[in-house]
């Protein structure tokens, strides 16, 4: 039997909503297994797209569910948003805020001066998740970038994951802009973009880092531009059948369906494992057990022009059978 997942690496990174937690309540089983990482010894780190919250507001909601954390571990994508900024303008440079008071903040701390209207010159635009972001302050960034002003998204993240399910997240709001104004930004600097990580490991020292995600997209996309190993969780926004349609370049190093997956064995939980009581012969799923195990099998496999195996209809049917549709 191989050794821990978590034993092959110095760093473990980990996104948080729908991960470590869901707004502000905890994923079941995340601060236990949190816990047993702190046991063993294993440095952490936390990298979040979400621009809504400074570091010190992120450690303290993570204390107050049971994951006591201090501002040092948190990246948020707010402060990487305003380093990107801090090294293209002048100290001093006036930047259009569209986001919470957090992103203002950070703004405001790497010694650049917040507005929030066009009429003040904004040299740049900065636009990040809030939950009061609304159409008065799209518009104010729409006639800022139709005047000149460069614009850096934090991220694009399309949905939130909530207890209640997902929400509009920033990339939802930018697309507003995108429809606006005929044009993408200038910069999206939270994941897939490899920034956040690369600060989070040059910061801890880390030669082997893994990122911990729930998004494809976002968290597995990112550590791959990264040149890291992740970890998909099925806690948060994506599930089974994004998984299955997900092609092998694309596909995480491991699956699990929470954080329980970084104590078992690295080859069991590999996509694909190395051994496994299931097997995919001519395009078909045969075997038992566990159904994530399958789902591994599944997701590892490949036809010869390198697309999924199992998409669309038969996916829909391999889940069901599953009991993961």
């Amino acid at each position: 039997m191989s050794e821990a997942l978590v034993d092959g690496y110095d760093l473990v990174i980990f996104d948080l909503d729908g991960v470590v937690y869901l707004g502000e309540q905890p994923v079941p089983g995340a601060p236990e297994a949190l816990a047993k990482l702190s046991e063993r010894g294993t440095p952490r780190a936390y990298a979040t797209n979400n621009a809504s919250r400074r570091a010190s507001e992120v450690a303290a909601l993570l204390s107050t569910i049971g994951v006591p954390a201090q501002a040092d571990e948190v990246t948020t994508s707010a402060q990487a948003s305003a380093a990107v900024l801090a090294g293209r303008l002048p100290a001093g440079s006036p930047v259009l805020v569209v986001g919470s008071p957090a992103l203002h903040e950070e703004i405001s701390e790497v010694g650049l001066r917040p507005v929030h209207r066009a009429d003040d010159a904004p040299v740049a635009v900065v636009q990040g998740y809030g939950p009061k972001v609304g159409w008065e302050q799209l518009a104010e960034a729409s006639v800022a970038i139709r005047a000149g002003a460069s614009w850096v998204a934090t991220n694009i993240d399309r949905t939130l994951p909530t207890p209640r399910g997902p929400l509009p997240g920033n990339g939802s709001l930018v697309a507003v802009l995108v429809t606006a104004l005929g044009r993408q930004p200038d910069v999206a600097v939270g994941k897939p973009e490899p920034t956040l990580f690369e600060q989070v490991a040059r910061a801890r020292g880390a030669r082997r880092p893994l990122v911990v995600g729930d998004r494809i997209d976002t968290d597995i996309e990112g550590a791959h531009r990264a040149g890291m190993d992740s970890l998909l969780v099925l806690t948060g926004a994506h599930g089974a059948a994004d998984v299955l349609s997900t092609p092998p370049q694309r596909r995480p190093t491991y699956l699990a369906a929470d954080l329980s997956g970084l104590f078992a064995p690295a080859d069991e939980v590999r996509v694909p494992p190395k051994e496994s009581t299931w097997r995919v012969t001519d395009g078909r799923l045969s075997g038992s057990g566990d159904p994530i195990g399958a789902l591994r099998v599944l997701a590892g496999a490949a036809t010869p022009d390198g697309a999924p195996v199992a998409d669309g209809p038969d996916a829909e049917r391999a889940l069901r059978a599953l009991g993961l549709a």
